[in-house]
């Protein structure tokens, strides 16, 4: 059984185990809460700060767990607490019990908390984890909400479309023919397009159906993953916000592993896998192996040619004073602003091209019908 160190062990005990290496969280697939899976991000968040509150009022960890998991209104988060319970009376320490949960947890909210245990600075992580979770919900709602927009407005054109394709422009189509009328080009375009669509409709289906299956077996998997962010890295519109996402979660991350003490090779490949991008985890997994033979930080991190100049120089900035974590914490704060500012430029950018493409179908649609009225209407005349 393994134990919490207190605040009343020998800060050489404390320091000697703190500095031990962080070991990843594996857990065996007997042991995986299927439950966590549906456990909200902001439900974890507010559980951070909630129980910060509790330690730092001085209530113990298993009357906090109790208190915290009564007020909770999600039936899953109230299992994972009632789990966590167990495994504390167990004499299972915080940071272990946490890493059972790896659905709920992220990798790097157990080494944070396992390395507050060790120092005695749990309420502290658990606020800053809360602080983080807050800014990374704040985050996806202006992703969400900058992509929702446009996606309705798609949507709703494609919805138009294949109403009058199916409905609608059928219908004039067997009243010009009962004309015998010669119709204009944009015209006979329109018709001979819906009825392409109304006959064959299945083939469409089946297109788009082989399209989502290929596509899911080329990006599927851990190397259509790699694949996928390197296509998405590559992107000219969407390449520089997802080289942003990445590098501002990687600083955020390591620079709070570094404040509570995490060693920096684990803390790099912790912050690593939070960035979720493959590119990103294995050049830095590369550089992990640099700083191991001594290179430190700051050479390996510019060699893996991912980071923006003005990150290097902060990373060389904090290594070089001693001043890591803070620097790590100003550069995510920084890359944070301008994640902001560029989503902003694209979706002002991208909002007239969608209502231009919309606003042309419809266009064309509404000439194709007047100009077939007017050219009906001559030939009836003449």
């Amino acid at each position: 059984m393994t134990s919490t160190p207190t605040l009343s062990e020998p800060a050489t005990t404390r320091a000697a185990v703190a500095s031990a290496p962080y070991k990843r969280p594996t857990t065996p697939w007997y042991q995986r809460e299927v439950a966590g899976r549906t456990v909200k991000l902001d439900e974890v968040m507010n559980f951070s700060r909630q129980a910060a509150s509790f330690l730092r009022a001085g209530v113990p960890i298993l009357d906090a767990l109790a208190v915290v998991g009564e007020e909770n209104a999600s039936k899953k988060m109230q299992d994972v607490l009632t789990d966590l319970q167990i495994r504390l009376r167990a004499g299972s320490s915080f940071g272990d019990a946490i890493a059972q949960h790896s659905k709920v947890f992220p990798g790097y909210y157990v080494a944070i908390v396992r390395s507050a245990e060790l120092t005695g600075r749990l309420d502290d992580a658990l606020d800053q984890l809360s602080e983080y979770l807050e800014r990374e919900l704040a985050l996806r709602k202006e992703l969400k909400g900058a992509l929702t927009y446009p996606l309705i407005v798609l949507a709703l054109a494609v919805v138009a479309i294949v109403i009058m394709s199916v409905y609608i422009l059928p219908k004039f189509k067997n009243f010009y023919q009962g004309l015998n009328a010669t119709l204009p080009l944009p015209t006979r375009m329109l018709i001979n397009m819906t009825a392409f669509i109304s006959e064959w409709w299945w083939l469409i289906l089946a297109i788009v159906g082989v399209f989502v299956i290929l596509v899911a077996l080329v990006f599927g998997g851990k190397r259509g993953k790699e694949r996928r962010d390197k296509m998405l890295l590559r992107m000219p519109v969407v390449g520089p916000l997802v080289n942003l996402v990445a590098v501002e979660r990687f600083c955020r991350v390591l620079a709070a592993l570094t404040h509570t003490g995490v060693n920096l090779p684990d803390a790099v490949q912790v912050a690593a896998d939070s960035t979720n991008n493959r590119v990103f985890q294995n050049k830095l997994t590369v550089a992990r192996e640099a700083m191991m033979r001594g290179e430190g930080l700051a050479r390996p991190i510019q060699t893996t040619n991912i980071f923006p100049p003005a990150a290097r120089q902060m990373i060389r900035v904090g290594e070089s004073t001693g001043s890591l974590d803070v620097q790590l914490q100003n550069a995510a704060t920084f890359y944070e602003r301008e994640l902001k500012y560029r989503l902003k430029r694209t979706t002002d950018m991208f909002e007239p091209a969608i209502i231009l493409i919309v606003g042309g179908a419809v266009a064309f649609v509404a000439i194709a019908q007047i100009s077939a009225m007017y050219s009906v209407y001559s030939q009836i005349d003449v």
